[in-house]
């Protein structure tokens, strides 16, 4: 690194306020609104020291429709001149991050509880969305024909379960939502057959409820755009998933319909090919199909087949 360009570091960190915000979204990526009510600060004050920080070099910022997001730079120089700072940070800092931490955890609750609330409507929600376009049979189209153990990420009430009973020898559900799992179970209450080869397993997608490679097929429909962190749930696909085991995504492309939010509890605007080709890279899967699916509102969807490496 050139010595102008240590010196452009330290002077925008050469600040409390700027110390502390970069160290934090070392950490977590957050929205301005989440850092002005974690730096307890006003909005103007805390977008100028992060303006600062940009312009160093040191932040990337990520647009999605109205809101903006935050964290430090992930590769390059920069990356390893923080790295080395902040290895001699004191411990009185972590409070920030004890704060940060419980952000994301309101996050996933908010979540929860949004989906709790509309359990008894998701179908007829989904309908709104996918009109005459079937993703439970295009998820069932994709499952191999020798697979054992099929599961189903952000489950829900269980519409893609069905057609997974169908096309394997059993299948796992899980969910973040209790409602959800119940109206899921409910639907095969009259299957006796079905329901003894599903299990239904409540837990949060950055942490499954399943063992390392315990399942030969995963899809994840229409859910990492509700996650903070899309790249940690794909990061524990990859650890469910047997070797050579094939994994689903159906998701939207990134569009500006900021009304998923309030309606859907949408966190993402949908994402980028370019962004689910750079995960999958990352995480050693390789794409052996993707195209994409127009559905209502204007919107569209990506169908990913990558396998695991």
């Amino acid at each position: 690194m050139k010595s102008n360009d240590i010196l452009k570091n330290i002077k925008a960190l050469a600040d409390d306020t700027r110390l502390r915000l970069a160290y934090i979204l070392w950490h977590y990526e957050l929205s301005v609104n989440e850092l002005v009510g974690l730096l307890n600060m006003g909005q103007s004050r805390v977008s100028r020291h992060l303006k600062i920080l940009s312009d160093a070099g040191l932040l990337q910022a990520r647009r999605d429709g109205l809101w903006v997001f935050y964290k430090a730079v992930e590769e390059g120089e920069n990356k390893e001149f923080l790295s080395s700072i902040f290895s001699y940070l004191s411990k009185d800092i972590q409070n920030d991050l004890d704060v940060a931490s419980r952000i994301i955890e309101e996050r996933a609750i908010k979540t929860r509880q949004f989906f709790n609330s509309i359990a008894d409507d998701w179908d007829e929600l989904n309908k709104e969305v996918l009109g005459a376009f079937s993703l439970p049979l295009e998820v069932q189209k994709s499952v191999p024909a020798d697979c054992d153990i099929a599961v189903d990420l952000g489950c829900g009430t269980g519409e893609v379960l069905d057609k997974l009973l169908e096309a394997s020898g059993s299948v796992i559900g899980v969910d973040g939502s209790q409602k959800m799992l119940d109206l899921a179970r409910r639907r095969f209450t009259d299957n006796i057959a079905k329901l003894s080869r599903l299990s239904l397993r409540i837990g949060e997608l950055d942490h499954l409820p399943l063992r390392d490679n315990e399942a030969s097929f995963a899809c994840i429909n229409l859910v990492l755009h509700h996650l903070s962190e899309p790249k940690i749930a794909l990061s524990e696909i990859e650890r469910v998933l047997a070797p050579k085991g094939i994994l689903f995504i159906s998701d939207f492309l990134q569009h500006k319909e900021e009304k998923m939010r309030s309606n859907y509890g949408d966190r993402w605007l949908g994402f980028s090919k370019e962004s689910l080709e750079n995960y999958m890279q990352e995480l050693g899967f390789k794409i052996i199909q993707y195209e994409t699916q127009k559905v209502k509102m204007g919107l569209q969807l990506h169908l990913l087949i990558a396998q695991k490496s």
